[in-house]
C-alpha cells in the first residue's frame, strides 16, 4: 500500500511557504481555516463565471491565492494568467467592486477591511494551475486525452522557460467515457518527489465533463540553484 503525502506540505519550511499567513488562538483556528477557504472558493467562482461569458484565451486562469491576515485588515493576492481583454479585473473598477462586495457577504467583516489585489504571473505555464487549467480546456472540448496531456506537455516545454527541470500530469477517473475509472499520467524530465530540497510546484484540479468529474494533478520540478 502506497504512502502519499502532499508535495507542497512535506517541503514547507524549506522551499515552499504557506498560502496563508495569520495566527490565531487553537479555539478560532479552525473558523480561519474555513474563512480562508470561502474567500477562495468566491473568487474563484466569479472569476470562472466571468470566463464563462468570454472567449477563452491561452493562458489565462487564476494561479495561486495567497492570504495574510492582520488584526484589521484581510490581504488578499490573487495571481492570474494572461490577460484577457475582455476579463482584466483589475483595470475595471465596477468588477473589481463587485468581487469585492462577494467576498464581504461570504464572511465576517466587522472591524476588519478587505483589500484585493491581483499580480501578473510573468511565466504563465510554469504554474500548475494555469496548465491544469489548459488541459482542462482541452478535455472538456471531447478532444482524446492522450493527445491532450502531449499537447500541454508541448505547451510547457515551449513556454515555460528556463529554470524547469521537469513536469507530470496525471488524469483520473472516466476517462474518455469509459466505464471503469483509471488513471493516466504522462512525464517530461525530472520530478524528485522524494527529495525535499527539490523545489516542487503542485496542484489538484477538478474538471467536469460529460462523462462525471475527471481529477488532474500536476507537478513542476523548478530549478532552485
Amino acid at each position: 500500500m502506497g504512502q502519499k503525502i502532499h508535495p507542497l506540505g512535506f517541503r514547507l519550511g524549506t522551499t515552499q511557504s504557506h498560502d496563508s499567513i495569520w495566527f490565531a488562538q487553537p479555539r478560532i483556528y479552525s473558523e480561519n481555516v474555513k474563512e480562508d477557504k470561502i474567500i477562495r472558493d468566491c473568487i474563484k467562482n466569479y472569476i470562472q463565471k466571468i470566463q464563462k461569458t468570454t472567449t477563452a484565451v491561452d493562458g489565462e486562469g487564476i494561479g495561486r491565492i495567497k492570504i495574510k491576515k492582520k488584526r484589521d485588515l484581510i490581504h488578499v493576492i490573487i495571481n492570474m494568467g494572461l490577460p484577457n481583454p475582455n476579463l482584466v479585473i483589475e483595470d475595471n473598477p465596477e468588477r473589481m467592486e463587485e468581487l469585492h462586495t462577494n467576498v464581504q457577504k461570504k464572511i465576517n467583516c466587522v472591524n476588519r477591511q478587505i483589500n484585493i489585489e491581483i499580480t501578473r504571473i510573468p511565466n504563465v505555464y510554469r504554474d500548475p494551475n494555469i496548465l491544469a487549467e489548459f488541459l482542462a480546456r482541452q478535455l472538456k472540448n471531447r478532444i482524446p486525452f492522450r493527445k491532450a496531456m502531449q499537447k500541454t506537455i508541448k505547451k510547457f516545454a515551449e513556454e515555460a522557460g528556463a529554470g524547469t527541470k521537469g513536469v507530470q500530469i496525471q488524469i483520473a477517473g472516466r476517462i474518455d467515457g469509459n466505464e471503469i475509472a483509471r488513471v493516466e499520467w504522462i512525464r517530461e524530465g525530472r520530478i524528485p518527489l522524494q527529495t525535499i530540497r527539490a523545489k516542487i510546484d503542485y496542484c489538484s484540479y477538478p474538471v467536469r465533463t460529460i462523462y462525471g468529474v475527471l481529477g488532474i494533478k500536476v507537478w513542476i520540478f523548478i530549478n532552485n540553484d
